[in-house]
């Protein structure tokens, strides 16, 4: 079996990070709303640095104004996943792009996408659920109201809670409030850190947040103890080696930690991010991953297990995929 055709799970894509450039800029152009400045003369997204990457994403998203356009968006989505071999994917939405927080619009989005997911499950065969995630430079406030949301909608579709968005901005323990929420709500808690933020950042959202997932986490080999930590505790790293060197957290492939990290004892998983904002798939990411690290099938194998056992879906529905991973 070839690294494309192989069946993958994906527990770290941003909805609206993975909409294709044409997509946007045919609902751009549909909405009469001019949104050039966000792609370059080929026709991709452009941006000079993470910070920059994270207005061009806010512009792009701009245009999604409707249930209706999240539809589409999910179905858009799902179908360059499954191309890709995805069988499972974990998304994270934000209220904050959908119905501005407020509960009821929030009702509206989320049954337009599941409604979309539902079709694409039945169609391409691609499993989806959704992680509610606040976004860290909107503030704490605003992240409460977003915890609401995931509260009042958790269940077997909303399986988690998350943080994203600039590591810069303010501490984990600002936030402690809306993870407390969410938490109570019966959702599996993941955050994103040691993208942009050392190994203190990592450790921060361990203990302030105390999630059991790491969206990134690749900085934590800058500390070995912090590194050994995971290993102990089996926190699972959330990595997506194509964002960090597109972004230029580290320069080329070899650069990157992931192997480092796994041999330590770390689980790590497997995940593209943003993907057309950063140019990879989760077909990409195994084939270059297998041509840094000399990776074979085995390692593919038990990247995947560890995506499968610290996903975020029910019991029955890990049972369903690992039959379909057995018969690869």
């Amino acid at each position: 079996m070839t690294l494309s055709s192989r069946p993958k799970i994906e527990l770290h894509l941003h909805h609206e990070g993975a909409a294709p450039p044409a997509f946007i800029k045919r609902l751009a152009q549909e909405k009469k709303v001019d949104i050039s400045r966000v792609f370059n003369e080929q026709g991709d997204y452009s941006y000079t640095d993470f910070w920059d990457f994270l207005k061009v994403y806010e512009a792009a998203t701009s245009v999604l104004q409707t249930p209706e356009d999240y539809a589409r968006l999910t179905r858009a989505v799902l179908a360059e996943s499954a191309a890709n071999g995805v069988i499972y994917s974990e998304t994270f939405l934000s209220p904050d792009f959908c119905g501005g927080r407020d509960v009821g619009a929030w009702r509206e989005y989320l049954h337009a996408i599941r409604e979309a997911a539902d079709q694409a499950e039945r169609e391409d065969g691609i499993v989806l659920r959704g992680i509610v995630t606040c976004i860290r430079h909107f503030g704490p406030e605003k992240a409460r109201e977003t915890a609401l949301c995931a509260a009042e909608t958790a269940g077997d579709w909303i399986v988690g809670f998350g943080i994203a968005g600039d590591e810069q901005a303010g501490k984990p323990k600002d936030f402690a409030y809306s993870f407390d929420m969410a938490r109570e709500a019966g959702l599996r808690l993941t955050a994103h850190a040691g993208e942009w933020g050392g190994p203190d950042s990592v450790r921060d959202a361990l203990d302030d947040l105390r999630v059991e997932r790491i969206g990134h986490g690749v900085r934590a080999i800058e500390d070995l103890a912090l590194v050994d930590r995971l290993a102990e505790d089996g926190v699972v790293l959330e990595v997506c080696p194509g964002s960090n060197i597109a972004l230029g957290v580290y320069k080329t492939w070899a650069d990157h930690p992931i192997h480092a990290l796994r041999e330590r004892g770390v689980k790590v998983t497997v995940s593209t991010d943003d993907p057309p904002f950063f140019h990879t798939t989760m077909t990409d990411e195994y084939d270059r991953l297998a041509a840094t690290f000399d990776w074979d099938e085995g390692v593919f194998e038990d990247i995947e297990n560890t995506s499968l056992s610290a996903a975020f879906c029910d019991q029955a529905t890990k049972d369903a995929l690992k039959k379909r991973l057995e018969t690869r």
